[in-house]
């Protein structure tokens, strides 16, 4: 997860330029700012193995029990201070997404 569209989107694409590499991989970006239909659509015809995304739109795609967070095995917080910081992205968004997530997951923070 990071705090624009404009990394997730970015990550996304990095994710893809690796995934070459691994047959049958497939990644999914989330984030506000597009109708969330897209994204439900996404998720129910053909489920990502890697989700990047912003935390208003992770949150929102979990609370609608869209996005099941429990599923997660490995979840990043990709520049943590911005995130929790003074850009406009609240704190709790984030709180909220890990107390969603399975205890047996593996949480990184990148700074």
């Amino acid at each position: 997860m990071c705090h624009t569209r404009e990394l997730a989107f970015q990550i996304s694409k990095e994710y893809e330029r690796f995934s070459k590499y691994i047959s049958g991989v497939r990644i999914a970006v989330f984030f506000g700012g597009i109708p969330i239909r897209k994204d439900e659509e996404t998720l129910k015809s053909s489920p990502p193995h890697i989700v990047v995304g912003t935390p208003g739109r992770t949150l929102q795609l979990a609370r609608q029990g869209i996005l099941k967070l429990k599923n997660i095995k490995y979840f990043v917080l990709d520049e943590c201070d911005k995130m929790i910081g003074d850009n406009g992205t609240s704190p709790f968004a984030i709180y909220n997404i890990i107390d969603l997530l399975s205890p047996a997951g593996i949480v990184r923070v990148m700074s």
